[in-house]
């Protein structure tokens, strides 16, 4: 979801199509946007402060100064406050009031305070919508860089039929969503996700290795490249490539090679994602020739491998958000808690061999997600584009609430 966490700052004028603010204050918060509304005096003959404030689950600012405590509204906080602020419906008369720089009320002088994006969502009788005054001023708007979203056809309240209908609550929304998936919320940020099997050489011919695809690790990198974040990809032998600028894919093939490569680039980045299905053991040693076969048995001495994730656990740093990997296949939330201990990381995705269309090779993938706080969240089987955009807003959401 594009407007999760994301703030945003409704204005409500005197219009007979102010009751559809009621709906689209319900979509925002549904969608987890976080929702203050400012009614203009006229608007709150149409529909009550309550009722948004409810919605909202916010109070409702209709003047200057709160009359029920005597509390000063601050315009300039409510403009910094927002993401994005939506005046809908917009009247005739609002329209020319921000145009001009009119500010006789809380709305305008917020808006003229605010530095986040506006959009307008006019409504009004149609020869009200075509009078050239109103297509100056929303020129005028245009001009300042401010957002129409263009009123509908339909029936109006006179009765007459023609454009100047508010645009449907869903429409809105929709604008919002994607003015926001558009945005680059990541730029600045580094990135560094480990992907793909490790292969462990056993002669120049053998070796060991797991069954990874590394389609998880690459769609977690693809969507915070997206997201505008600078991703390194520290991979494991696969046949996936990359397709986004945004990331500098290096290529490994031990446990080994993945440790040194993850541990060059460890310190600079902000978050880490452990997604590659590392050996756990490799040869002792590797036979400089191919092994023949000789006899009924084969017997290979194995030495445990690096342990990445808890290696660079240890030199977490401040500000720092690392999140790891278990796929499991019995006392699976036990042994995944477990981990995200032992290794000092702040989130843990579990994923179960048990769950149909989870884990290796799969397109899709079924995964929980618990916190260092063990909250748990449980999520339904989805393709891993769409679980490497969950991830993506899980730390989204943890960025917005540090």
């Amino acid at each position: 979801m594009s407007l999760k966490g994301k703030k945003i700052l409704l204005g409500v004028t005197g219009s007979i199509a102010a009751y559809k603010s009621a709906l689209l204050v319900r979509l925002l918060i549904k969608e987890g946007a976080q929702v203050k509304v400012i009614m203009t005096p006229s608007a709150t003959e149409f529909i009550t402060p309550l009722t948004l404030s409810t919605l909202s689950k916010n109070p409702v600012f209709t003047s200057f100064v709160n009359s029920e405590n005597n509390v000063w509204n601050n315009h300039v906080d409510l403009g910094l406050w927002a993401d994005a602020i939506i005046v809908a419906p917009a009247t005739a008369k609002t329209l020319s009031k921000l145009a001009t720089g009119f500010a006789d009320d809380l709305l305008s002088t917020v808006y003229l305070s605010a530095r986040c994006p506006v959009f307008f969502a006019p409504a009004m009788d149609l020869d009200m919508y075509v009078h050239p005054s109103t297509v100056n001023n929303i020129a005028l708007l245009k001009s300042y860089g401010n957002h129409f979203i263009d009123a509908e056809h339909g029936e109006l309240a006179s009765g007459l039929i023609g454009d100047g209908r508010l645009a449907e609550p869903e429409v809105i929304l929709q604008e919002l969503e994607h003015h926001f998936s558009c945005i680059p919320v990541a730029k600045g940020k580094r990135v560094l996700i480990t992907a793909g099997p490790t292969l462990e050489p056993i002669d120049p011919v053998r070796f060991i290795s797991n069954r990874s695809s590394g389609k998880m690790g690459y769609a977690i990198a693809h969507a915070f490249a997206k997201a505008g974040a600078m991703v390194t990809l520290v991979s494991g032998p696969t046949s996936l490539q990359v397709t986004d600028k945004n990331i500098k894919r290096i290529n490994v093939e031990s446990a080994e090679q993945m440790f040194l490569k993850t541990q060059e680039s460890f310190a600079a980045n902000d978050v880490v994602i452990f997604s590659a299905a590392v050996a756990d053991y490799t040869p002792e040693e590797v036979a400089t020739q191919k092994i023949k076969k000789k006899g009924d048995n084969l017997t290979l001495d194995l030495k445990k491998t690096k342990d990445i994730a808890g290696t660079l656990g240890k030199q977490k740093r401040d500000n720092q958000l690392l999140i790891g990997f278990a796929l499991e296949t019995e006392h699976e939330m036990e042994y995944a808690s477990d981990k995200l201990v032992r290794k000092n990381l702040d989130y843990i995705i579990l994923n179960s061999l048990n769950d149909t269309g989870a884990g290796f090779a799969h397109d899709t993938n079924k995964i929980s997600v618990i916190d260092s706080k063990k909250n748990v969240n449980h999520f339904p089987l989805k393709s891993k584009d769409e679980v490497a955009q969950d991830i993506f807003n899980i730390v989204l959401t943890h960025w917005n609430e540090v």
